[in-house]
């Protein structure tokens, strides 16, 4: 083959593909590659063609292609072109999550080039304050991932680092409820009424660190919360907030075709009500005993813990015929380790080190909706820079 490379940029109108690719098809010249995009108004298109059964010479080429891009208003340029030495690539997709700062890019595109990473592909897309900056690289060493996120992180931004790959149709979400989903710890809530409140956020804080079993730290909880009425219940969940953006994502990710679920090791009652405010398809939690109206301060049923949370979805996923690969799961403390770790994405919200360490990138408190941008949901950000 005897290929050229052929630029065409200017404003945006209709016709320009059109008169371009007619000038190539009329004289036998196949187009190979195509890439065309319009960004603020301005039209670019570059592409690759064959020119080895050409009917016209190279010039007479060129003249018609410069001639047909100016009766359209824009510019086009033509070089030889040759295909460089291609080898196996390793493509990851880096999303940056954060407020706009000036420079972003030139501080990221640098640190890149500094560690010998090349970018294939740069997108930048904006919703209100919040950006996103979605990096398509070659990383050979999974070191790199590592210092990626060290120095995003460092720089006061959130990263979620995935394999570049064809989105599947069918996908399943998982998120859990405490401070994640919603802005709180229940049981710290329930703790509140019952009295208990410093002795129950002493427990919590040891489990969601990883330095108490859960079931035995719960177990301790839920007793301190014996004989409160169930009216407190219903008063809690009245009073609690939403993540803010998690209602906007939720809708997204169900017009998108995701299956959403709540598995927490919080509580039925209030994994239940989630599901109905919000639409989910599946909530599962911990089931308060109740006797005579109110909480007999011991547990009904399984308990979830990590262990459970990671073979719930696992039954999910089968019953709705999902991949592994196809799972996305959202959590913040030590109990959605194992469910972080054996998903496909895994995303640490506003979460202690140990799940950041394990998982694929981190979000803060009040990015959740960045997840819209990292999934490239059909409603994410629709206002661009």
């Amino acid at each position: 083959m005897e290929l050229i490379a052929i630029s065409v940029y200017g404003l945006d109108r209709k016709g320009i593909v059109k008169n371009i690719s007619g000038v190539l098809a009329e004289n036998n010249v196949n187009i190979v590659d195509i890439e065309q995009s319009v960004l603020q108004g301005v039209f670019t298109m570059f592409l690759i063609a064959d020119v080895s059964r050409c009917r016209i010479d190279l010039d007479e080429l060129i003249t018609q292609l410069k001639e047909s891009g100016r009766e359209v208003g824009v510019n086009v340029d033509v070089s030889p072109f040759k295909r460089p030495e291609t080898k196996k690539k390793n493509l990851y997709i880096v999303t940056v999550l954060g407020e706009d700062k000036v420079g972003i890019v030139h501080r990221i595109s640098s640190f890149f080039y500094e560690m010998g990473i090349n970018i294939e592909r740069t997108n930048l897309t904006a919703r209100d304050k919040l950006i996103a900056i979605d990096f398509v690289v070659d990383l050979d060493d999974e070191g790199a991932k590592k210092k990626i996120k060290e120095f995003i992180e460092g720089i006061g931004m959130d990263v979620v680092i995935r394999p570049y790959r064809e989105e599947k149709s069918k996908r399943l979400i998982v998120f859990d409820m405490d401070s994640t989903i919603v802005d709180a710890e229940i049981i710290d809530e329930l703790a509140k009424v019952a009295g208990v409140e410093e002795e129950v956020k002493r427990l919590t804080a040891k489990a969601m660190e990883g330095e108490l079993d859960f079931k035995s730290a719960l177990k301790e909880r839920v007793k301190l919360l014996k004989g409160l009425p169930v009216e407190v219940l219903e008063k809690i969940y009245n009073e609690i907030k939403l993540t803010d953006g998690a209602k906007e994502l939720i809708k997204s990710l169900k017009e998108s075709g995701y299956v959403v679920a709540v598995v927490s090791g919080g509580f039925s009652y209030f994994t239940d009500r989630l599901k109905e405010e919000l639409g989910l398809d599946y909530a599962f939690g911990n089931e308060l005993e109740i006797e005579n109206g109110r909480l007999t301060g011991r547990l009904k049923g399984r308990i979830i813990d990590a262990v459970e949370k990671a073979r719930i979805i696992e039954e999910i996923a089968k019953k709705e015929g999902i991949a592994k690969e196809n799972i996305v799961a959202v959590g913040d403390g030590a109990n959605d380790k194992i469910m972080i770790e054996n998903a496909g994405l895994g995303i640490a919200f506003n979460a202690k080190k140990a799940l950041k360490e394990v998982a694929d990138g981190s979000i803060s408190k009040e990015n959740l909706i960045g997840i819209a941008s990292v999934l490239k949901l059909k409603n994410e950000f629709k206002k661009r820079f």
